[in-house]
């Protein structure tokens, strides 16, 4: 670990690596400072700059780029601290050397350190140690930790060109240039000091690797029961049975998505998933006639026990469920007379599956069923409008009034959110003509 003292550890081993190659330059008295360059003594502050030998001043310090996110995350879910925090940095210095420039002295100096930072570019454990040793001698109550870290600072060259260089001294210290190199530090280690609570030992680990899938629905088809063949194109109407075909359709656990609502299919096989649409496996009164979206939804079983865990889902597909009406006989109620024409009344109840939602477009209509050859079919279209209430129950019939101008057999069909109610045919192969649902008004 690394404490607050890591950066203040890491400038002074430096400046002994630079003492030491000062003092190997040839120069006499050459020396290794750490202090601001200033023209004044250190503006103050005791210690100045060597009269020859060089200074190291550290004048930026940055995130390391390669350990900046090794911290995360270190804290649970509820906030606690799981490990203590640790931050990364890179330390840039500043080299400036000194001495007579006459004979040579500051690049005599300078050459010294190249050859040293060439021959040892980093800083060993021992000579971090001995920096700490001196800063513990200065503050007693705090004890550099660096030592112990893995990781070997290491020191680097930077390339600083003319405009950078220009903008330091101008900028930082705005005093005349020396002749001076910058040097990168890296990488320097500072922890937090969070209280961190021990956690209980893991006693065993489920370790899953999975590859991406991507469920495809490729086609709906339907039949009213076992007895049909599925087809694709057919009217949908509650209690069909349902089949999406495509590709990688079945997981672990295989749901079938319903406008948000998901239920277990009857078969689920990579190609083809079959399920019932009905209530149940729907929750009662929840299907209504209109649009609706499927999906295949894959969970996906981790833990001990296995649980479901979010998993994939394919592509929605739309679909429009038809409602099934049935009607009865409705005898004439009442007749009258306007202007010249008799109408005749009469009460029509009509019974939906799935029942209709309060707040559902229901219309219907009826087409007279084998109209004379005299005169054209009769057709009748009525708006039909629910209780007048905010809220309630989906209710299984409708009954409204109508007029007709003549008593005969109907077709009849309703339209739910614009989903229309299905005609059959007939039993007569040769004349195919729809024949159910109808309703006699006689």
């Amino acid at each position: 670990m690394s404490n607050a003292l890591s950066i203040a550890t890491v400038t002074e081993a430096f400046r002994a690596l630079l003492d030491e190659a000062a003092a190997a330059s040839g120069v006499s008295g050459a020396i290794a400072t750490r202090v601001r360059p200033t023209p004044l003594t250190n503006m103050g502050q005791p210690g100045g700059l060597p009269s020859a030998g060089v200074n190291v001043y550290l004048y930026e310090i940055g995130p390391n780029a390669a350990n900046r996110n090794a911290d995360n995350p270190s804290r649970r879910s509820d906030g606690t601290a799981r490990r203590p925090s640790r931050s990364a940095y890179d330390l840039s210095y500043l080299l400036t050397f000194y001495g007579n420039e006459t004979d040579f002295e500051p690049q005599m100096v300078l050459g010294s350190v190249l050859r040293s930072l060439h021959t040892e570019p980093l800083l060993s454990s021992e000579r971090v140690k001995a920096a700490g040793d001196i800063l513990h001698l200065t503050y007693p109550s705090l004890m550099p930790d660096v030592v112990s870290e893995v990781e070997t600072v290491k020191l680097y060259l930077l390339p600083l060109g003319l405009e950078e260089l220009s903008k330091l001294w101008s900028v930082f210290f705005q005093i005349p240039y020396s002749l001076s190199l910058a040097c990168q530090a890296t990488v320097v280690f500072v922890d937090g000091q969070e209280a961190v609570t021990p956690s209980l030992p893991v006693r065993s680990r489920n370790v899953y690797v999975r590859t991406f899938r991507n469920p495809v629905v490729e086609a709906l088809l339907s039949q009213p029961d076992l007895n049909h063949p599925l087809l694709a194109g057919q009217p949908i109407v509650k209690g069909n049975l349902l089949a999406l075909t495509g590709r990688q359709l079945s997981g672990d656990v295989t749901r079938v998505r319903l406008d948000g609502v998901e239920v277990a299919p009857v078969d689920a096989s990579p190609t083809q998933v079959r399920f019932l649409l009905d209530e149940p496996p729907f929750d009662v009164d929840s299907l209504r006639a209109g649009v609706h979206s499927l999906q295949v939804v894959q969970h996906v079983q981790m833990g001990t026990p296995a649980v479901d865990h979010q998993g994939f889902d394919s592509n929605a597909v739309p679909f429009l469920l038809r409602p099934s009406i049935s009607v009865g006989i409705t005898p004439v109620t009442s007749s009258m007379d306007l202007h010249g024409t008799t109408w005749y009344e009469t009460d029509l109840t009509v019974n939906f599956s799935p029942k209709v939602g309060l707040g559902q477009h229901v219309l219907l209509l009826l087409n007279e069923f084998n109209p004379p050859v005299s005169r054209p079919a009769y057709a009748y279209q009525v708006d039909l409008t629910l209780p007048p209430v905010p809220a309630g129950p989906p209710l299984a019939a409708l009954t409204t009034h109508i007029r007709i101008s003549t008593p005969a057999d109907f077709l009849v069909r309703v339209q739910v959110d614009g989903a229309e109610s299905v005609l059959e045919l007939g039993s007569d192969p040769l004349h195919p003509l729809f024949s159910t649902p109808r309703v006699t008004i006689a």
